[in-house]
C-alpha cells in the first residue's frame, strides 16, 4: 500500500492471519467438494435444480468471507454510493464493468453483491481451472473462461481466435437460464503505474479498456439484461495486497455504482468483423472510461480534502 497505516500489535496481526487462513481454508474444503460433485452430474444430465443448489452453496461459501470481513476486520469502513436510477435485486440480470487494481477487488465485489445482486461471474483466464476446488468451481458455475493466445499463435492458426470467442459465447448463453451478474474488468489486468506508463494511457487513474469482451456480452445478452452497471472501487489509503487486506491493514474502501445507458445501436453489432461498428463501439467505451476516470479523481479528492482538515485542538482552562 502506498500510504503507511498505523502499526498493529504483531501478536494481534498473527492471530488475525491464523484465524482468517484457517476459516477460509476450512470453508473451501467444506463447500468446494459439494459444488464439484453436483457439477459433475451435469455431464450426464443438465438440471436447473442442480444449478440453483450450486449457487446456494456458493453464496454460503462467500457469506463466510463476508462474516470474516464484518467480525474479524471490525475497523474497516465502507463508503458505498449507489445511483438512484439503479434498482438492484436478486432476480436481476446485470452486466458489470469495474476498474481493477488488486485481487481485493473481487472480494469487494462479492461483499457488496452477496445480498444485493445475483451471484457474480467474471471473465477469467483458462489457466485458473487448475487451482484446486476454486478453478473447477469457476467452470461449473458458468464463469466465461478465456484462453489467451499470442499474436504469433493466432497468426499460425487463425481458428484459435474464433474458437475462444465461441467458448465465451456458449458460457454467456448458458447464463440466460437464471439471474446473473457478469463482471468484466475492461482493463484486462491490474492497474500499476508501470503498466500505465508503458501504455501511455490517456487516463489518469485507469489503463486503456479492452472492449472486445463487453462487446461480445452485449451482442449475446444486450436485449435480455436489466442494466449495465459500472462499479468503481477506490482505496483511499493506497491499493492493498490480498494479504494486507485480510491482516486488517485496510481501514477504508469506497465503492460507487452507476447505471450506464446502452444505445440501441450497440446491441446486435459484429465487433469482430465490422470495422466501422468496432470503431464506434470503442469510442463509446472510451466515453464511459473518461467519465469513470473523472469519478475516481473526485472520489480520491474527497478523501484528500478530509485529510487536510486539521484536527480540533483541545484547550484547557
Amino acid at each position: 500500500m502506498s500510504t503507511e497505516q498505523p502499526k498493529q500489535p504483531i501478536l494481534k496481526k498473527i492471530t488475525r492471519g491464523l484465524t482468517v487462513g484457517s476459516v477460509i481454508t476450512g470453508s473451501t474444503f467444506f463447500h468446494g467438494p459439494p459444488v464439484l460433485a453436483l457439477g459433475f452430474t451435469k455431464f450426464f444430465k443438465k438440471s436447473r435444480k442442480v444449478d440453483e443448489t450450486n449457487i446456494q452453496i456458493t453464496n454460503s461459501w462467500l457469506s463466510v468471507n463476508n462474516w470474516l470481513i464484518d467480525h474479524v476486520l471490525p475497523h474497516l469502513e465502507w463508503d458505498i454510493s449507489i445511483d438512484e436510477s439503479l434498482d438492484l435485486n436478486m432476480q436481476g440480470r446485470y452486466l458489470m464493468t469495474c476498474n481493477h487494481q488488486s485481487w481485493v477487488d473481487t472480494t469487494v465485489n462479492q461483499y457488496f453483491g452477496l445480498t444485493r445482486m445475483p451471484l457474480t461471474r467474471f471473465f477469467t483466464k483458462w489457466e485458473l481451472i487448475f487451482i484446486p476446488f476454486v478453478g473447477q468451481a469457476f467452470k461449473i458455475l458458468g464463469f466465461p473462461m478465456m484462453k489467451r493466445h499470442s499474436k504469433e499463435q493466432i497468426a499460425k492458426n487463425p481458428e484459435l481466435k474464433h474458437r475462444d470467442m465461441e467458448e465465451a459465447r456458449k458460457a454467456c448463453e448458458q447464463l440466460l437460464s437464471q439471474p446473473f451478474t457478469l463482471l468484466n474488468y475492461l482493463e484486462g489486468t491490474r492497474f500499476t503505474q508501470e503498466k500505465h506508463d508503458q501504455q501511455k494511457s490517456p487516463y489518469t487513474n485507469l489503463l486503456k479498456p479492452k472492449a472486445g469482451g463487453l462487446a461480445l456480452a452485449l451482442n449475446i445478452l444486450g436485449d435480455k439484461i436489466d442494466a449495465l452497471v459500472d462499479m468503481t472501487i477506490v482505496y483511499p489509503d493506497g491499493v492493498p495486497g490480498y494479504g494486507e487486506f485480510w491482516l486488517g491493514d485496510v481501514s477504508r474502501i469506497a465503492v460507487n455504482l452507476r447505471k450506464i445507458d446502452i444505445p440501441d445501436w450497440v446491441k446486435g453489432g459484429n465487433y469482430e468483423d465490422d470495422a466501422e461498428y468496432r470503431e464506434h463501439f470503442q469510442q463509446w467505451v472510451d466515453e464511459i472510461w473518461t467519465e469513470k476516470d473523472q469519478l475516481i479523481s473526485r472520489m480520491k479528492q474527497k478523501y484528500q480534502s478530509h485529510a487536510q482538515i486539521p484536527e480540533p485542538q483541545q484547550t484547557t482552562n
